[in-house]
């Protein structure tokens, strides 16, 4: 058997050995890789070519096309047909006429009382007799009183009645003292001694007897 000494001494030239090898071997790779000249990295890019591509040149401008003559008559003769054709028509000037218009069915203006100097009248029994007495307010006992505003024309005709107060209301009251004066006529109101149209107030006393 080898002593121990010789066993580390053949080991350690086994391992000194491998060294050597491995330096060797890098050494080779290194110079292998200086010969090989390196490639230069290249990037193109689609905008350098289209860059280095020219464009095409624009197309020639085409020139104006010349202007239609048309086959006009000329001027003197275009003169001469105006003088002899345009020869304004004779105008005749119809007389004016003023119209004046007719007022159908015109409102009469009704006068205030105290714009007048004489009242209508009217017949005190003929009213009377036709005012009706309302029949639910004589079963109840119920009186009542109306204002009528009347309005009379200038002929002492009641063409229009108003119902200013009624009481007490909703008793019929206001109905029969308008239906006593409905078409009823007497005598005009007058200003200045000439009979006018008015409009003024007329009280109706409802009394059971």
């Amino acid at each position: 058997m080898l002593s121990e000494k010789k066993m580390r001494l053949l080991l350690f030239i086994a391992v000194a050995c491998l060294h050597v090898l491995l330096i060797l071997f890098l050494a080779f790779s290194v110079k292998a890789a200086a010969q090989t000249p390196p490639e230069s990295a290249r990037v193109m890019k689609v905008t350098d070519l289209a860059e280095e591509i020219p464009l095409p040149p624009p197309p020639p401008e085409l020139p104006p096309p010349p202007p239609v003559r048309a086959n006009l008559p000329e001027a003197e003769s275009i003169a001469e047909n105006m003088i002899a054709t345009d020869t304004p028509p004779p105008q005749t000037v119809a007389p004016s006429r003023v119209i004046t218009p007719v007022p159908v069915n015109p409102v009469p203006e009704y006068l205030p009382i105290y714009q007048v100097s004489v009242a209508p009248k009217f017949d005190e029994k003929e009213i009377a007799a036709a005012v009706i007495y309302p029949e639910i307010a004589k079963r109840s006992g119920i009186e009542g009183r109306v204002i009528l505003e009347l309005f009379v024309d200038r002929s002492g005709l009641v063409r229009q009645i108003r119902i200013l107060q009624e009481i007490p209301p909703n008793r019929g009251f206001g109905e029969a003292a308008v239906k006593a004066f409905t078409g009823r006529r007497g005598a005009p109101a007058e200003a200045n001694g000439e009979p006018v149209s008015t409009r003024y107030r007329y009280p109706v006393t409802f009394r059971l007897r």
